[in-house]
């Protein structure tokens, strides 16, 4: 057509038509025209074959620079960036306009094609059913997710079988930990139905760090006998070699990315409590798994049958209660009811709750703190434990260490600073540990909250007096209610009395 350069496929679909027809016809249905037929009667060469070379169309901006000081550079430092040689010609010759990146980044790949060293290739496996599975972690700060009143800093273990695709998603609050690896591998394992031959992971450096050689062994010795529990071959890849675990990185991005948009479509990033986020990752994770049913059902049928029972997904340790009301673990103060000051407690530190013990009998069970960062202590206190001593000192209120974790809610917290803005601490410390007390004593921790944040509203302070009257009696005040049980023998009688119409 009239514009338009003939290709070689035109000129040889004519040269096929033009065994049983005119150039005409057969210029007509390769589509050019008449007179560029009669000039291929007279040079039948194809097109590629008659065009002339490219040549340069202007002046060579590296001539004398690339050969003569750019090869040098790679020669002497082959992992040096276009961007660095760029620069450092610059310096060399200011007088080097700076569009001659481009083409010192397209002459230098073109340099190390032939000239390069060589590059590692990646060697493409095939995977047996119910052969590997794999584990890692990945860090989901900016996601942006918050629970409750702040946000929420955490990872996600993930876990993934590469044959068949099944995933499993557990957040972990705290960094990597051998904690954190067997609850979320067990998770998943109980959740796919069975166990993989092999159980891959990265080199644990993150769940190591900071750690004494003793304990690092005993982490590698724990690892391998959940593995061996589990009847996997445990293996990990090289470090920082991340493509040896790809068939779990590359689906740490689709992941997160699926998490994002769930989030955006959402509305809100924020969730009322962790169980709740916990339940939306479920929820987004199984609809992922349904899209593979068919090749993790018949995945399941290869692997290997469960234990009776999960392994230890937790680690135990032994403290003491000191004076202070509590015990201090990994940097973290916990506080304890104070009968327990003197004994030693066995407590099970699981990534997100510690459960406490004294002998075989459990007590109760803590949230987990984590360290503040720059390695200062961390506090998980609750005011039930303490309150009846601080009744007794309410002075120690005002510089107390853990004060701003004590209280249970933001509003007592601003009631307490309001209060301490009067100028005089003594009063404003004993009507806190007196707003404490009663929220303690009356059951009515939330509802007082409510109260305190409409007189925080309203520019007043509270009244210890009138907010006793306002939540109920004292406990002493209520009346005593006495219950008499029956005696048994009185449903022996019942029992003996003879069946109504037939029936016993």
């Amino acid at each position: 057509m009239p514009g338009r350069h003939i290709t070689d496929h035109q000129v040889r679909l004519y040269m096929t038509f033009r065994r049983s027809d005119s150039p005409a016809a057969a210029a007509a249905k390769a589509a050019f025209s008449t007179a560029t037929a009669y000039r291929l009667e007279e040079d039948p060469r194809l097109p590629s074959q008659t065009a002339a070379p490219r040549t340069r169309r202007r002046p060579d901006p590296l001539a004398g620079l690339f050969e003569e000081e750019v090869v040098p550079l790679l020669e002497a430092a082959p992992g040096l960036r276009s961007v660095a040689l760029f620069e450092e010609l610059r310096r060399r010759h200011p007088e080097l306009e700076h569009g001659i990146r481009r083409t010192l980044e397209r002459r230098v790949r073109a340099w190390r094609a032939v000239h390069g060293p060589e590059q590692e290739v990646i060697f493409r496996q095939t995977h047996e059913p119910g052969c590997l599975g794999l584990s890692d972690f990945t860090d989901m700060a900016d996601l942006q997710v918050t629970v409750a009143e702040g946000p929420l800093d955490h990872r996600l273990y993930h876990f993934r079988m590469v044959y068949g695709g099944f995933q499993h998603a557990h957040v972990v609050l705290g960094g990597e930990s051998f904690v954190a690896l067997a609850e979320g591998l067990q998770n998943a394992l109980w959740a796919l139905g069975g166990a993989p031959r092999e159980h891959r992971t990265d080199s644990l450096s993150a769940a190591f760090r900071n750690l004494e050689q003793a304990a690092q062994d005993d982490l590698t010795q724990r690892y391998e006998a959940l593995c061996r529990d589990y009847g996997m071959l445990p293996s990990r890849n090289n470090p920082g070699v991340a493509h040896e675990n790809g068939s779990i990185e590359s689906a740490h991005g689709h992941l997160k990315l699926a998490i994002r948009d769930a989030l955006l479509l959402r509305g809100s990033r924020h969730f009322d409590d962790l169980t709740a986020y916990r339940a939306f990752i479920d929820e987004l994770v199984s609809r992922r798994n349904a899209r593979h049913q068919p090749r993790i059902d018949a995945e399941r049928a290869m692997l290997q049958p469960l234990p009776r029972q999960r392994s230890q997904d937790y680690e135990e340790i032994r403290v003491r209660v000191t004076s202070s009301g509590g015990f201090t673990l990994r940097k973290v103060f916990y506080s304890v009811p104070s009968r327990l000051i003197g004994h030693q407690l066995r407590v099970r530190l699981y990534d997100d709750r510690l459960e406490v013990f004294i002998g075989g009998s459990a007590l109760m069970t803590l949230p987990r703190g984590r360290a503040q960062r720059g390695g200062r202590h961390g506090h998980v206190v609750n005011y039930h434990h303490v309150i009846h001593a601080l009744r007794r000192k309410p002075m120690a209120l005002l510089n107390l260490v853990y004060r701003d974790q004590l209280f249970p809610r933001d509003a007592y917290r601003r009631t307490f600073d309001a209060l301490l803005a009067g100028g005089d601490p003594r009063p404003a410390c004993r009507c806190m540990v007196g707003l404490l007390a009663l929220a303690h004593e009356r059951g009515c921790e939330a509802a007082l909250a409510q109260h305190l944040e409409a007189l925080l509203e309203a520019g007043e302070l509270p009244h210890l007096d009138a907010l006793r009257e306002r939540f109920g009696p004292a406990p002493s005040e209520l009346p005593h209610v006495e219950v008499r049980l029956g005696s048994l023998v009185d449903y022996d009688a019942l029992m003996d009395r003879p069946a109504v119409g037939g029936v016993a």
